[in-house]
């Protein structure tokens, strides 16, 4: 019988996820399309590998076994899986098509309406990936400020000019990685020691779990302005779920150009660069950006409803509240437990995260433990609280309640020296982000 969500859970039954898997390997390389979702991020012999069906905050694998999803499909859904309200503005547009030979209506509709609540959207282009808009903002910055260098934090697709400063970089030409440096979030002194006029953008996800230093994005853009180099806030994962206008509007700043594509269409594919009307001219004569679907109008219609229900619903705010719940929860958890010199979870209330001291052992030995223990309890968990709308006081309170118990045997396999002993499927591999190993240059080597 499949798993329902409850304490008592055996280890589910995954039958049809490794038959589909099998069958995978014979045709697809590589097997998952998403880095995130595939078998290397969830433990191998204890987790599902394919999911079938969403409602809320509840998902359902190949196998029929139910869980809590703390992940939000990576982030895209911000109100919760099948909402009403989304799913309705879809049906009725699928009525009337999907994919047009002239423009819709809707693009309009939705630039309008994006430009009310994102702070710099002087003007809105709409595509249908992170990675498209990442490099949309890249080409016209280049474009209007004449220069070619990048400074970058954080991660921003698998596009050439980002990804050939990854370990990740085979078949990105050497004079394109030679383009693009890195540098240490929140270390303000090392950018102005770098930044000179061969750099067009410095592009960062406003925070990914630390928070900025005070001034420390004030500060930033005032540096850029001075030198004529464009900040662009990567904001896949602060837009429209810190705050309504993403980090611009939480730490009342302004960026050149803004890039969003998680959490505004609540799972459909689509992508947003906003950004001043000086710069976004470009894509009228000089600068290329097109693509067949950037007009589709589900993902068109998806995103009005979706942007609505977190405006009128005040969801930012209902994130807010609910992930300070399960944040806090945790953390009072492993000082009740004596684990808080282990573990604790850190970042912003929206989204955070489970992490390990060093003195815990092995970090990704630790997380595949909790992996597999929180999945036999029903919550699908990868160390991350992805808020969504649909998350209710119950699923926070069982959540707590699971933790209790994983907590316990964390502790129990860190004291016995011995945590891979506990574990019944493959060690997780590493995250891949490129948000360390900063090789930003002073200007005298830069040039």
């Amino acid at each position: 019988m499949a798993n329902k969500i409850q304490l008592t859970n055996n280890f589910p039954d995954i039958t049809q996820s490794n038959e589909l898997y099998e069958r995978a390997l014979k045709v697809q390389k590589p097997v998952t399309q998403t880095l995130a979702k595939g078998p290397g991020q969830f433990t191998k012999g204890v987790a599902p590998k394919y999911l079938v069906k969403g409602k809320g905050s509840h998902v359902w694998d190949a196998d029929g076994n139910e869980y809590i999803d703390f992940n939000a499909a990576i982030g895209p859904v911000s109100l919760g899986y099948a909402y009403p309200a989304v799913d309705d503005a879809i049906r009725r547009q699928l009525e009337d098509g999907i994919t047009f030979s002239l423009m819709h209506p809707l693009e309009v509709e939705l630039a309008e309406l994006v430009q009310q609540v994102v702070p710099n959207a002087e003007a809105v282009k709409i595509a249908k990936t992170g990675a498209d808009v990442c490099s949309a903002a890249i080409r016209v910055a280049r474009a209007f400020t004449g220069r070619d260098k990048v400074f970058c934090c954080g991660y921003h697709g698998w596009h050439d000019w980002y990804i050939g400063i990854t370990s990740r970089n085979a078949g990105v030409p050497q004079a394109t990685q030679d383009l693009t440096y890195t540098f240490e979030y929140n270390d303000i002194d090392a950018i102005k020691a770098a930044l000179d006029e061969t750099v067009a953008a410095l592009i960062l996800e406003p925070f990914i779990f630390e928070a900025p230093k005070p001034g420390f994005l004030q500060q930033l853009a005032e540096v850029c302005r001075e030198n004529g180099t464009l900040l662009i806030f990567d904001e896949m994962w602060t837009g429209f779920r810190v705050a309504l206008g993403g980090a611009q509007e939480y730490f009342n700043v302004k960026a050149d150009l803004a890039v969003f594509s998680k959490a505004c269409a609540n799972g459909m594919p689509i992508a947003l660069l906003t950004g001043r009307a000086d710069v976004m001219e470009l894509f009228n004569s000089e600068v290329f950006s097109y693509t067949t679907f950037g007009g589709e109008a589900l993902s068109l219609a998806a995103c009005i409803a979706t942007i609505n229900e977190l405006k009128d619903k005040k969801v930012p705010e209902y994130l807010d509240q609910n992930g300070a719940l399960l944040k806090d929860g945790y953390n009072q958890l492993a000082i009740a437990m004596g684990m808080d010199q282990y573990t604790r979870c850190i970042g912003f209330n929206c989204r955070s995260m489970v992490t390990f001291t060093p003195e815990a052992g092995n970090p990704l030995e630790l997380k595949t433990l909790m992996q597999q223990e929180m999945i036999k309890r029903g919550i699908l968990w990868a160390g991350f609280h992805n808020m969504c709308y649909s998350h209710t006081s119950e699923d926070i309170d069982y959540t707590l309640l699971a933790y209790q118990d994983v907590l316990q045997i964390i502790k129990e396999a860190i004291l016995s020296g011995d945590v891979k002993s506990y574990l019944k499927g493959e060690i997780l591999e590493a995250v891949f982000r490129k948000v360390s190993n900063y090789n930003i240059k002073p200007k005298s080597a830069a040039l």
